[in-house]
């Protein structure tokens, strides 16, 4: 899939804003990507600089959502309706040279992905956000990428699904 090139402004300026959340209903989106994985309805969301997830009962948010204070947890577990989640993340700011060469990494990952949804923002092609999601042995695993060219950082985070 190629990547979307975004109208709209970079709003999200930096990682230390993005709250993590499960359950919130559907945020306005950029760009919206429907699949079935294994069997399971998934929903890739893209709101920016942020994320959206649905898949079976699970409605994960990574954005800057109001009334919700910045920052990720490195991990978080719940159990919904059967279903085992299991989430991390990771936040890693890097030399100018070395961002530019692992969003490049991201890119060309998002591109070769049969299941991805991502955009580029306008004024920088280092300004992207992507999601990817496939199906593993007990369910879909999801990872998605926020890069933040200004501060030369980079958001990860991995989300597993286990029916149980």
């Amino acid at each position: 899939m190629s990547g979307i090139a975004l109208a709209a402004p970079y709003l999200d300026t930096d990682a230390d804003q993005l709250s993590f959340a499960l359950g919130h209903p559907p945020h306005t989106a950029l760009a919206v990507r429907d699949l079935t994985v294994g069997g399971l309805d998934v929903q890739l969301r893209l709101l920016g600089a942020s994320h959206q997830v649905f898949a079976g009962p699970v409605r994960e948010t990574v954005a800057c959502l109001p009334g919700v204070e910045g920052g990720l947890p490195d991990s978080a577990e719940r159990e919904v309706d059967g279903w085992h989640y299991r989430f991390g993340a990771g936040v890693r700011r890097f030399p100018a040279g070395e961002f530019s060469t692992r969003v490049a990494v991201i890119r060309s990952r998002a591109e070769a992905h049969p299941r991805a949804l991502y955009g580029i923002f306008p004024g920088s092609p280092e300004a992207v956000t992507a999601l990817t999601v496939e199906w593993c042995d007990t369910g879909p695993s999801w990872r998605t990428w926020h890069t933040y060219p200004q501060s030369r950082t980079i958001v990860a985070t991995h989300t597993r699904l286990e029916v149980r």
